[in-house]
């Protein structure tokens, strides 16, 4: 009995010796000659949620621990003389061990292959060679020993590895490295490090959600027993559209978005420097610090830090480290800045607790780790998406990497509509068009192989669908390459360069849609939404489509949204797509009306948060006598519909609110042409549209009218001053309409009948055109005395009634002419116009009454005989006065003998 002891404790060491050689099965062979033994370092994270730590053994081989990773195609551990793009992919793999896993958490020991040394190795990195990607890596010459008895350098933040047994500080050179990790919910993690003698925390927020989302975290007041945001201090963290990271303090007053009320008050979930105002105390109340924020794989990752105990006792809660506090955390969409609120503003989270909001109990002295293995989000591209048009060019050019989707890339990548290599979408059967500006050492081309660069010199395979050497061209001089991907075509290709690797990015290859679907097409204004129709007779169909991810996407007939007829497309939480219909008066949620229009074929649809619907509706509503605002929604196809587009991050057909309103939206309206196909953008009147207004007026409000009114009341005049004045006036004005009508065809590009104005002004072109045909082939003037013919009268009947036609049909297509310019433009001054052009023609038929009332007191004069005198021509020009309300023969002729004419000549002496 007494020798179990010794026995039990034989075992134990024995058992200790088996552990420690399984653990760390190094060859008892390698030497440890390397100055790198004992040293260690941390992965730069570049790709696959890859995390870890490196600590080398020996000349032979390496431990790698706490290692996450989400799986590539053909991963390798690699070696390059350098970390630039040009020496990683002239770079060697270095071991045999393959990495085509997900790795979670995980500690092992990598073997060298036997040919390599550690002096021939700069960079270690995680590399898959089919798309010759760096998922992350490490550079020796930043390793720190272990053994060393020099100090570390800075870093940004240390702590006490619990990991290795030994207590001995570990240094993290990696801003994605700290030293505790808690799950939150499925997508969402928060990391910290404790620094309590600097009176700092250093937080990491982590979430697999969207690009345009927020992250949240922060401590609930202690104070506080059920509502526990009331009073929080949080840390709101998120990306801007530029893809640059920002973090923000945050103070709850109330269960709303920030709000600035009359009174000046601000409450809501606020910034601490919305509370302070923009005075100098504002920046001081903002005690979080940006660290570092990438966005890899779809997963934000932001770091920033705070201190436990602030100098703002207002706004900020003091962290009692050594304690158990509620913290509370929150992911949603968030609202970007606009006049009113200048700062990135949380929206309502809405979802089920512990999905996207939550709280718990947590103290930050505590080593916790229950974070296993990477996040992994459902769709990890994460690139702009642009979706090819077969009528709009897509502009290719060359400009430095800021973003590039795979590294490592070289120093210039490929821009597609000013796009950092985007994600490029094409449909089956519609051609695509490129314009390829990027210089003469940029040939692009379509290509089957990943890395492009031409793989046949790298002695790969490859199918080159377009393009080629001679797919190149500057912005002075541009290249057109049209590529018409067929039913052969792969669902992925790839546009590069022939001449350096990894310039471009993928091509995703789908069946025929829209552009098959509809007849026309254009993009609005920012390039951020198309507009797809197709016309009939009574009907229109429409399709729009956004072009950048969103919540819900919108477009409104009008100049702006306010005042506009609108469409709104969104996915409802069922996952369901919608499409309503909305009259808008105002730019606050109660002025969204819902209308019922009747909309046929609806379709809406979300792929990769990208929304497209479509629908179909009536030119013209059939509503009989309703005036409800749809009914007066009608299209006319002759005349531009101006449209408008705004998108957001939610929508709902319940109760309308703030958070329902656009993040984004059209910088002006585009004047789409129906009839014509095309778009332009919304402008003021064009000049030559102005010269053609004027002239009109001048023809048929001067000219015209008075040529008119010379025949009617200048007969008394001596000789044929009359007929001289009445014919250079009609042929004036004439001349001036067949040039009013050319300036507007031109400046239309087109000649469209539809539109009343138009109606209005080809009769009377038609009638005023007649005139001096009918004066070539008029009959013959009867002699003094001599009976007037039938001929001769119908003749007069004809020629004065169709002037009198053309003139007021002429009128009629002037005031058509001033609501057509108001429906076209939204002319302010168009109201006024069409005033002074009433008063005008009113003054002008004063004119008319005063003339005929004298000429019927001359008449009435005569008749009398109180005056017998006629001074000037002896004889009427025109046989029939057919002016006259009675229509008789000449005013003398119908003077019977009772009369005496006396003529006074002059005497000769």
């Amino acid at each position: 009995m007494p020798r179990k002891p010794n026995f039990l404790r034989f075992l134990s060491v024995l058992l200790l010796l088996l552990i420690l050689c399984h653990a760390d099965p190094v060859s008892s062979d390698c030497p440890k000659t390397s100055p790198l033994v004992n040293s260690e370092s941390e992965f730069k994270m570049l790709q696959h949620q890859l995390r870890g730590s490196i600590r080398i053994i020996d000349d032979c081989s390496f431990k790698v621990s706490d290692f996450d990773m989400l799986p590539g195609s053909d991963v390798h551990w690699w070696a390059a003389a350098g970390p630039d793009f040009t020496n990683l992919t002239d770079g060697f793999v270095v071991s045999d061990q393959k990495l085509n896993e997900t790795y979670k958490s995980d500690s092992f020991i990598v073997r060298l292959k036997d040919n390599v040394t550690w002096d021939q190795i700069q960079v270690l990195a995680v590399w898959d060679l089919p798309t010759a990607s760096d998922f992350g890596h490490v550079i020796l010459g930043d390793f720190k020993n272990g053994s060393s008895g020099s100090a570390p350098s800075p870093s940004p933040s240390s702590g006490t590895d619990s990991g290795n047994g030994t207590g001995r500080v570990r240094v993290h050179t990696e801003p994605t490295m700290l030293e505790n990790c808690k799950v939150l919910s499925k997508n969402y993690r928060v990391r910290w490090t404790l620094s309590a003698e600097e009176n700092l925390i250093d937080i990491g927020l982590e979430a697999a959600t969207g690009t345009m989302n927020y992250m949240a975290f922060g401590w609930a007041n202690p104070n506080s027993t059920s509502e526990l945001m009331l009073g929080a201090d949080v840390a709101v963290a998120g990306f801007k559209e530029d893809g640059m990271a920002f973090v923000n303090d945050f103070y709850i007053t109330k269960y709303s978005e920030c709000t600035l009320y009359k009174d000046g008050e601000v409450k809501g979930v606020c910034p601490d420097t919305r509370y302070e105002g923009s005075g100098p105390n504002g920046g001081e109340v903002n005690n979080t610090k940006l660290v570092y924020g990438q966005r890899r794989d779809a997963v934000s990752f932001i770091r920033y830090q705070r201190p436990l105990v602030s100098n703002d006792k207002k706004y900020d809660l003091a962290v009692n480290y050594t304690e158990k506090m509620k913290v509370i955390w929150a992911l949603g969409p968030i609202r970007p800045p606009d006049l009113l609120q200048p700062y990135y503003l949380p929206q309502n989270h809405g979802g089920p607790k512990s999905v996207v909001f939550g709280h718990l109990v947590l103290n930050v002295s505590e080593n916790v780790n229950d974070c296993l293995g990477p996040l992994d989000a459902d769709e990890k591209e994460d690139q702009h998406l642009i979706i090819a048009d077969a009528k709009a060019p897509l502009v290719v050019t060359s400009d430095p990497a800021l973003h590039y989707p795979d590294p490592p890339n070289p120093s210039k990548v490929l821009y597609i509509n000013k796009k950092e290599a985007p994600m490029l979408r094409v449909e089956r059967g519609v051609p695509v068009k490129f314009s390829i500006q990027a210089g003469h050492d940029v040939a692009m081309y379509i290509t089957s192989d990943p890395l492009g660069g031409n793989a046949t010199l790298r002695n790969s395979t490859e199918t080159i669908y377009a393009g080629g050497p001679e797919a190149q061209g500057v912005q002075a001089k541009p290249m057109e390459l049209v590529w018409a991907p067929d039913r052969n075509t792969p669902d992925q290709v790839y546009y590069q360069s022939l001449y350096e690797q990894k310039m471009g990015w993928k091509v995703q290859v789908v069946d025929g849609g829209l552009p098959d679907m509809y007849n026309n097409s254009v993009v609005l204004d920012d390039q951020q939404v198309t507009l797809f129709w197709t016309l009939s007779e009574h009907s229109i169909s429409i399709a729009v489509r956004g072009e950048k991810k969103s919540g819900f996407l919108a477009i409104g007939f009008g100049r702006g949204m306010v005042n506009s007829y609108s469409y709104v497309g969104w996915i409802d939480n069922i996952g369901k797509g919608r499409v309503n219909t909305y009259w808008i008066d105002g730019r606050d949620a109660s002025s969204i009306h819902p209308t019922t229009e009747n909309l046929t074929y609806v379709r809406c649809k979300s792929e990769n948060g990208i929304i497209t619907f479509e629908f179909s509706r009536p030119l013209k509503p059939s509503c009989g006598k309703s005036d409800k605002p749809e009914c007066k929604n009608i299209i006319d196809p002759t005349t531009p519909l101006k449209v408008v587009w705004a998108m957001g991050t939610a929508w709902t057909d319940e109760n309308l609110s703030e958070q329902n309103m656009h993040f984004v939206t059209s910088s002006r309206p585009i004047r789409v042409l129906l009839m014509r196909g095309s778009a332009e953008a919304e402008q003021d009147l064009q000049p030559v549209l102005a010269v053609h207004g004027f002239m009109m007026f001048l023809a048929w409000g001067i000219l015209l009218p008075g040529g008119i009114l010379s025949a009617r009341y200048l007969k008394h005049v001596k000789g044929d001053g009359w007929f001289k004045l009445h014919v250079y006036l009609q042929y004036s004005g004439l001349a001036i309409i067949l040039l009013a009508v050319l300036f507007a065809v031109a400046e239309l590009r087109g000649f469209f009948v539809s539109s009343l104005h138009v109606k209005f002004g080809m009769a009377a072109l038609f009638l005023v055109c007649i005139q001096p045909v009918n004066a070539y082939v008029r009959p013959k003037r009867p002699a003094h005395g001599e009976e007037v013919s039938s001929k001769r009268i119908l003749w007069e009947y004809f020629h004065v009634i169709g002037g009198r036609c053309a003139f007021v049909l002429g009128i009629a297509a002037l005031f058509s002419g001033m609501k057509h310019l108001g429906d076209r433009y939204d002319a302010e001054n168009v109201h006024g116009l069409t005033w002074a052009l009433i008063i005008w023609f009113l003054m002008g038929a004063l004119i008319v009454l005063y003339l005929e009332y004298r000429e019927k007191q001359q008449r009435r004069d005569r008749s009398f005989g109180r005056s017998n005198w006629v001074l000037g021509n002896l004889e009427e020009d025109d046989s029939v006065d057919l002016l006259s309300p009675n229509g008789i023969h000449s005013e003398k002729e119908s003077q019977t003998s009772g009369r005496m004419e006396v003529q006074l000549e002059p005497l000769n002496r």
